[in-house]
């Protein structure tokens, strides 16, 4: 906890609501963030004063406020995130001769922001503005397994919460938490054919200052080749970017 508890409590109900599908209930918050039901309403309502909670009170439930939005758009406009990422990504496919994306997670998608194309490589799904379910790519999985715990369950409460693309990935909260571990006990994420019949891919995730995953770091390979082969690059790709974010 930092030395503004409230700052703290305020950025971590942003980042939760901001990773729902839609607005949730106040149990909702309460369960995902961890705080006392009195200090969830009395920081929800100052939020909502301040625009950046709205309150839905037919539906009794809170969603991002317009000043939220207001914040994203100035995120958006100056890119800081792109700008920082670009060259290391670049690198990283001089290094492999594989295609290299940034992608952040974007309620139950990850959202892609840069692509680097390998030379000679076939174009692939992960180009700049493309959504994908996170619990079947690399990038959404690194990220999700650095989250809090509560923060997941929150998000894929049950299996009507998994898409299917292929037929295969987990299909349900007990599978994605197996995948989760094994992904943290690994330190790097996988997936294959799970987005594309024929590749796979390997990624790791982007810390800040509070060790929250803004990002992930992958690269896609055939899927005959090992992902054994990129992992030091691509988590070597996620450090550099991680410290340049910590200043």
């Amino acid at each position: 906890m930092s030395q503004v508890p409230a700052a703290t409590r305020t950025l971590q109900v942003l980042r939760f609501l901001a990773a729902q599908p839609g607005p949730v209930p106040l149990d909702r918050i309460i369960t995902g963030v961890g705080l006392p039901r009195s200090t969830a309403y009395h920081l929800v309502n100052t939020m909502i004063d301040e625009g950046f909670v709205t309150h839905l009170a037919e539906e009794r439930r809170y969603g991002l406020g317009v000043a939220a939005f207001e914040v994203g758009s100035g995120y958006t406009r100056q890119a800081p995130l792109q700008r920082i990422s670009r060259r290391p990504l670049a690198e990283l496919v001089d290094r492999t001769g594989q295609s290299a994306h940034l992608a952040v997670l974007h309620g139950r998608d990850v959202l892609y922001v840069i692509e680097e194309r390998a030379p000679g490589r076939p174009p692939l799904v992960t180009d700049v503005g493309v959504r994908l379910p996170a619990h079947l790519t690399a990038s959404g999985r690194a990220i999700l397994a650095a989250l809090p715990a509560a923060q997941v369950r929150a998000a894929y409460p049950d299996r009507a919460a998994f898409v299917d693309r292929h037929g295969k990935g987990p299909s349900g909260p007990r599978q994605l938490t197996a995948v989760l571990q094994e992904t943290r006990q690994r330190g790097h994420a996988t997936e294959d054919g799970e987005v594309t019949p024929g590749f796979a891919s390997v990624a790791a995730a982007v810390l800040d200052h509070n060790d929250y995953p803004v990002a992930g770091v992958a690269i896609t390979h055939p899927g005959a080749e090992s992902s054994e082969a990129y992992v030091d690059e691509v988590r070597r790709t996620a450090q550099i970017l991680t410290v340049r974010l910590r200043g």
